[in-house]
């Protein structure tokens, strides 16, 4: 793979683990972060190993800075990988402000950078295993206005669709990373006539920063990590292991699905 790799989220964490995987694999790699001085220690981090890495703070809910990111990927190359791990967790923020980051800002993203999709471009996307675990079933109401996340008033009209309810950040989590799984699924048949994919990854609990303010402030999760059939909570190497395989050429006939990685704890409560 060569030409230019994007990831969101990638001071740390997650998105920087990902990061560590696309160097070396990607001519030049733009390492997205709200947090210029994240960006910046991460770029420091990864460069001199073949890869050019650029920081570029930006917030990825910014619709003239998303503009400037395509602009310059577009100046710098082909568009090979896009990993956009960006993303907020119930304890962070309002539930309006969970869905503008988790699946407003997901759209944003790919409606940018889908003009510099090309045969190879492969784009993953993070979801979550909450909406799995819920059991989320949407009318059919609710699943248009989730699979129109730009459209005008989506906030206010979600919220009446699904009641006070969605007010509960953890139950606005689980929608917007439903939203996620179905958004990723539309941008498969979307880019698919160029030759490029789309794909999602779903992390169980996983020891970042984030994943340790969640175990704080919710208990339950302590219960799901023992019930997990591996018998531990993931790691970023884990997921960016997954997320390495999707946008690889090993992957190329893999588009619009999911991958799973939470060691097998949706299996278990399931069953």
């Amino acid at each position: 793979m060569s030409g230019v790799g994007i990831v969101t989220g990638a001071g740390r964490g997650m998105g920087l683990a990902c990061a560590r995987r696309l160097v070396g694999v990607v001519d030049v790699l733009l390492l997205v972060d709200r947090d210029p001085a994240t960006a910046a220690g991460a770029a420091a981090e990864l460069s001199g190993a073949g890869t050019v890495v650029e920081p570029y703070p930006l917030d990825i809910t910014d619709r003239d800075g998303l503009a400037a990111l395509a602009a310059r990927a577009g100046a710098l190359g082909p568009l090979r990988a896009v990993v956009h791990a960006a993303g907020i967790s119930p304890s962070m923020a309002d539930w309006r402000r969970v869905f503008e980051v988790d699946l407003v800002g997901t759209a944003l993203l790919a409606e940018t950078l889908r003009p510099l999709a090309t045969k190879g471009t492969a784009l993953v996307c993070f979801a979550s295993m909450a909406p799995l675990l819920s059991d989320l079933a949407p009318t059919p109401a609710v699943a248009a206005l989730l699979d129109d996340p730009l459209a005008e008033g989506f906030l206010d009209r979600l919220r009446e669709a699904l009641g006070p309810k969605v007010e509960d950040t953890g139950v606005a989590y689980a929608w917007a990373k439903h939203g996620v799984h179905r958004f990723v699924r539309r941008e498969a048949v979307r880019l698919g006539p160029v030759g490029a994919r789309a794909c999602s990854v779903s992390p169980g609990i996983i020891d970042t920063p984030q994943g340790q303010l969640e175990a704080q402030q919710h208990s339950a999760m302590a219960e799901l990590v023992r019930r997990t059939p591996l018998g531990r909570t993931g790691r970023s190497e884990d997921v960016a292991a997954a997320v390495a395989f999707l946008v690889s050429s090993e992957a190329a006939f893999m588009s619009g699905v999911d991958l799973l990685v939470d060691g097998g704890v949706c299996a278990a409560v399931r069953a």
